[in-house]
């Protein structure tokens, strides 16, 4: 086995075991909803419903890939519930195809910026600043330079908590004095990254949601700052969510989206949940592309997210 194989395969194995509780307790409930049934008739599809809706995925992604199954049902007479897995599978994978233009590859970087400037946003306890330092390790690991920037200026540890990262990873972090203005964090850091050569600055962000309206401001100023160091800055907006909240996930994609552009989404904490489902609702609720998955605590188990790797996880191959 080549070493190209056997990270491979240690990332599969990974994927596989983050998903673990979700595969379970979906699996369960279909197996349930299949016993004793013959075809897959309007009981069935209720019984579907239902799993698919404490699973997390959401109650409008629900009914679409109901209304989906409706239809290959229509069409062919002769399917029987033992199938109910196979369909399923097939339609999630649509579903997520659809949503996600393209895969991530391995924590490349667009060649068309220097540095290329991520700003992350997300409420505290989610696993924003832990995501921000697994992320600086796969950037630094692939050769980048790497710079962070501790704008979340309103609680002490969320600064502690970036500079122990920095240290972890061994990149430098920009900070001021607790209370500073955090666009003037956000000027430093792009000044500092821009000065000596970065590949990529990371840009952390308060999480609070008590005053969206004050939110907004904030990251639109931090925005407008961070334009005039480096044209078309930030060049994503990165929201983290933590997987495990399931339909409080939901609600914070929808304050967050309404609050600024967010461009790609990172959903931690998959590995202690059975609430994976929440992947697919809000990949399909809001049309933004899940570009990492967090699937454990270590350094090395944030993951690009691919949609065919997450159905044969979720499903088994």
């Amino acid at each position: 086995m080549g070493l190209f194989d056997f990270f491979s395969k240690q990332k599969k194995e990974t994927l596989d075991k983050g998903l673990e509780k979700t595969k379970e307790s979906m699996f369960s409930k279909l197996s349930r909803v299949v016993a004793g049934k013959s075809k897959v008739d309007d009981d069935v599809l209720d019984d579907l419903e239902e799993v698919l809706i404490t699973s997390d995925v959401g109650v409008n992604t629900t009914l679409k890939i109901i209304q989906r199954i409706e239809k290959r049902v229509a069409k062919d007479k002769y399917i029987n519930a033992d199938e109910l897995n196979s369909i399923l599978r097939d339609e999630i994978a649509s579903l997520l195809t659809e949503n996600n233009t393209v895969d991530a590859e391995d924590f490349s970087l667009p060649e068309d910026y220097k540095p290329y400037v991520i700003m992350v946003v997300g409420v505290n306890g989610v696993g924003k600043t832990t995501t921000i330092g697994k992320l600086a390790n796969q950037f630094k690991k692939a050769g980048k330079s790497v710079y962070l920037g501790a704008a979340d200026t309103f609680r002490a540890a969320a600064v502690e908590q970036l500079v122990i990262w920095g240290e972890r990873v061994g990149v430098p972090v920009i900070k001021q004095a607790m209370g500073s203005d955090p666009a003037s964090v956000a000027f430093d850091t792009l000044s500092s990254a821009k000065a000596n050569n970065a590949d990529v600055v990371i840009i952390d962000t308060a999480g609070r949601l008590h005053n969206k309206i004050g939110l907004m401001n904030e990251l639109s100023k931090i925005k407008k700052v961070m334009d005039k160091i480096v044209p078309n800055a930030p060049h994503e907006v990165l929201l983290v969510l933590d997987g495990s909240t399931g339909q409080n996930a939901f609600e914070q994609a929808t304050q967050f989206t309404a609050a600024t552009d967010v461009t790609a989404l990172a959903i931690t904490k998959l590995d202690g949940t059975a609430k994976g489902g929440v992947v697919i609702g809000i990949s399909d609720q809001f049309k933004i592309p899940v570009k990492y998955i967090g699937l454990g605590e270590g350094i090395d188990d944030l993951q690009v997210f691919r949609r065919k790797e997450f159905v044969d996880s979720l499903f088994g191959k």
